[in-house]
């Protein structure tokens, strides 16, 4: 098939290169000028694990084209999937200004019996208003109108694309849905064909509930750690149940990235427009944001001095591991509470450092986990990165001038931590502090080797 992805984003160009590899021939179209060089060139302009090599070998095979011509990419397309941002207004509300730009100059060169498929995320009604958009210009209907919502992870979008759990068809005609299964006939999903207003709401409730899970299990976290509970075992127990499952029940910092916080924020929005006030899904975001504010207190009940004659370390900036993105990352937060302490504070992440200056350009990055620990007096830990995971214990305590770390992702064990030496407080977990049994270790050490030398 012969279709045309309008913007390369994250969701854009992901979908783009990986229909290509299934063998439909796929023109992607940007505006922007520099980011369709750069792409002709091969090079990928956000962190995604495996894209570019798929990129090169369907740009090869000449099934995948870049353009900045919308026109040029319609010319053979039988459908058109939009794939354009939706920012949040200041409001929470979604911002339809990238939509309607499209949705008016696909209508300068629409062609009867094309298939215009929103995979944006976008409010309910939306679809309807792309067609009106689209009929204003063309002055006819002879087009369908489909709503594909995106169910993408960062990080392992190529294997959710390829290997998608399921495949949601809004639709208003049965040319609309046979295109859809057409666009879709090499893969093994289960496909939903419903109508419009649902395919549009699916996204929003999905990551509203997925984000539920996760400030619920925080917020479990936070009783755990008062009563002398472990939340780690704990969601073990909760996640054996079938009908809870274990998937994000992992206690830590809470949520970010560009899908979670703007689709809660659009989904109360929704149901205020239709006079429905939503009660379970602002009080996700409040304990999201309460958890920032949670892991910064940490740091601070970690010594006894004010916090502006500390030095601290963060490992992680990311939202999550194998993503440069940054949008909504709790670190943004907790940066900037620990900011206003004037804390003398420096930073390393493996990928998203790249995108500091965008986000935090008064944050001192360091080029490696070593560079940035050293001397630290307080480590504390954002991402959950596998080279995080694998670090070295000893050499972590050789190199931090005192050995206290607040870990927001769980990455060790509070025992091997406390046997280690390590002032250890994480997420959920008991607070554990091992400085007064290394001493003690230390001096039995010292005086058996005094003695021996005497």
């Amino acid at each position: 098939m012969n279709i045309s992805v309008v913007g390369t984003g994250y969701v854009g160009l992901v979908s783009g290169v990986c229909f290509s590899d299934l063998g439909h021939h796929v023109h992607c179209i940007d505006q922007d000028k520099a980011k369709i060089n750069q792409l002709q060139k091969g090079e990928v302009p956000i962190y995604e694990p495996g894209l570019e090599d798929l990129m090169t070998k369907n740009m090869n095979e000449e099934r995948l084209i870049f353009t900045e011509h919308l026109s040029v990419g319609m010319s053979k397309a039988e459908a058109i999937i939009i794939a354009v941002g939706t920012p949040a207004n200041q409001d929470g509300s979604a911002n339809l200004t990238f939509i309607q730009q499209v949705a008016k100059e696909i209508g300068e060169h629409i062609r009867p019996g094309m298939v215009i498929i929103t995979k944006s995320t976008v409010p309910v009604g939306t679809n309807k208003k792309i067609k009106h958009w689209i009929t204003e210009v063309c002055g006819h209907e002879l087009f369908s109108i489909a709503s594909c919502p995106e169910f993408l992870r960062e990080g392992s979008a190529i294997k959710d694309t390829l290997h998608m759990e399921r495949a949601v068809f809004g639709v208003e005609d049965a040319h609309a849905e046979q295109i859809l299964r057409e666009l879709h006939a090499p893969l093994n999903t289960s496909i939903v064909v419903t109508n419009l207003e649902t395919a549009e709401t699916a996204k929003y409730a999905a990551n509203a509930f997925l984000a539920t899970k996760i400030s619920f299990i925080n917020e479990v976290a936070n009783v755990c750690e008062k009563v002398g509970a472990d939340v780690s075992d704990l969601a073990k127990v909760m996640g054996l149940d079938p009908r809870i499952g274990p998937s994000f029940l992992q206690a830590g910092a809470g949520y970010g990235g560009s899908c979670f916080p703007k689709d809660t924020q659009a989904f109360i929005r929704v149901g205020k427009k239709v006079g429905y006030d939503l009660q379970i899904i602002p009080a996700v975001e409040k304990v999201n944001k309460q958890q920032r504010q949670h892991l910064f207190n940490k740091v601070k009940n970690a010594f006894i001095e004010p916090l502006n004659k500390m030095r601290v370390a963060i490992l992680g900036l990311a939202f999550k591991p194998n993503t440069d993105d940054m949008r909504a990352a709790p670190a943004l937060d907790i940066v900037e509470y620990l900011h206003k302490e004037e804390v003398d504070l420096i930073a390393f992440d493996p990928v998203a450092s790249k995108q500091v200056n965008r986000y935090l350009p008064e944050l001192k990055l360091a080029a490696s986990w070593q560079e940035a620990v050293t001397g630290a007096d307080a480590l504390l830990i954002l991402t959950d990165w596998d080279e995080f995971k694998e670090i070295n214990l000893i050499k972590l305590m050789e190199l931090m001038l005192q050995p206290v770390i607040i870990d927001g992702r769980n990455l060790f064990e509070p025992t091997e931590m406390e046997e280690a030496g390590f002032y250890y407080d994480s997420v959920g977990r008991q607070k554990v502090d091992g400085r007064l049994k290394a001493l003690r270790k230390w001096e039995r050490v010292s005086l058996n080797t005094h003695s021996s030398a005497n």
